[in-house]
């Protein structure tokens, strides 16, 4: 026979303004959950370091493996980004900032478009990604972006 026990226990409300734990780091927060997500997401910090993506992120961005691109700075070569025109060509500097992943740390707002990932090989094929970011703040101030991806 089944045997079920019910907890009852007060439920923590922030107030708002706070956060559910004072003092915490938002960026620090969110590193933990996106090493461990499942889904396709990158978060980087304000100087565009790379804190914590996902395996499944690295796999769809053709980054390697996490602990090779964590601390360094995301566009230092790993990712290649090209434009989607006929010629494949990479990514002018105007064009790189607009990503979503930087445009939500420079507007600190969300951001979201269509980014082309340039294959692990010459062979493989470029994957077309859809990028949604969003700020992340610490005391107000953007400290960092979150990025989950979805190939399309």
């Amino acid at each position: 026979m089944a045997h079920v026990e019910l907890s009852l226990s007060e439920v923590f409300v922030p107030t708002a303004g706070t956060s559910p734990e004072q003092g915490s780091d938002n960026v620090g927060q969110w590193s933990s959950t996106v090493s461990r997500a499942d889904e396709p997401c990158l978060l980087i910090d304000a100087e565009t370091r790379v804190v914590a993506v996902s395996a499944s992120g690295c796999e769809l961005l053709c980054l390697g493996a996490p602990r090779d691109v964590i601390g360094r700075p995301l566009l230092d070569g790993s990712l290649r980004l090209l434009d989607f025109t006929a010629n494949r060509g990479e990514l002018t500097e105007p064009e790189i900032d607009k990503i979503p992943p930087l445009l939500a740390l420079s507007s600190g707002r969300l951001a979201r478009g269509l980014l082309r990932v340039q294959g692990a090989s010459p062979d493989a094929p470029d994957a077309t990604v859809d990028a949604i970011s969003t700020p992340v703040l610490t005391d107000g101030e953007v400290a960092g972006s979150l990025t989950f991806f979805s190939e399309v």
